[in-house]
């Protein structure tokens, strides 16, 4: 697969350095006004809903909750960080128990090995989760089979599910949707517009610091 749509001047046939630099000059800009308009529009449509979403973690950190945060490959990534904001937050914020799923190798590879990749989330949710815990998935396609059967497995425990998809949000969009009895399968969704998994991943990572500012907000001064 090409990539000169994305880094064009990197398949220049030129020697001209001064234009090869202009180059990428307006690819960087380009790219900043792209996920500083994504960010805005994001915050924009979302802000009631962080806020709600927020209120209700705080409510489940109050209960004497713990966050629970899972998700695949960059969105890995982006669950460590999560769960590191949390626990260590730095001066004047408020520490809170949250456990990134991904950072347990050897559970993950245990069941990825001897069940199914689709279950490495999911078990670890059924045999440590309480029902005033918070599962937290993030997927940059919304379609992750298995942060998706993970977030089912805690709702089916009463945990608060908390998910972080990008596009149309996939099949994440759909457990979002209530079903005839009013049950959500994600109670609070943030779905990024953007078919760029780059720009998902950095409006994601506006997204969950956001919240989590909120949530300290509603827990109040430490």
């Amino acid at each position: 697969m090409t990539t000169e749509f994305l880094y064009p001047f990197q398949h220049a046939q030129t020697g001209d350095v001064g234009a090869l630099l202009a180059d990428v000059a307006r690819s960087t800009r380009a790219k900043v006004a792209e996920i500083e308009a994504l960010r805005a529009e994001v915050l924009s449509t979302e802000g009631a809903a962080l806020a709600a979403c927020a209120t209700a973690m705080a409510a489940r950190f109050t209960a004497g909750g713990r966050l629970h945060v899972f998700g695949n490959g960059g969105s890995a990534t982006d669950a460590l960080a999560v769960a590191s904001l949390h626990v260590d937050p730095g001066p004047g914020w408020r520490p809170l128990p949250a456990l990134a799923l991904p950072a347990d190798i050897a559970t993950l590879t245990a069941l990825a090995n001897d069940v199914g990749f689709e279950v490495v989330f999911a078990r670890p949710l059924v045999a440590a989760g309480r029902p005033a815990d918070i599962a937290y998935g993030l997927s940059t396609s919304g379609g992750s089979a298995n942060v998706l059967r993970g977030l089912a497995a805690a709702r089916e425990l009463g945990m608060l599910t908390v998910g972080l998809a990008g596009a149309g949000g996939g099949a994440m969009a759909e457990a979002a949707v209530p079903d005839a009895t009013g049950r959500r399968g994600i109670e609070h969704l943030f779905v990024m517009p953007s078919s760029s998994v780059h720009r998902i991943q950095e409006a994601q990572t506006t997204v969950y610091q956001v919240l989590w500012e909120l949530v300290q907000v509603a827990l109040g001064p430490p």
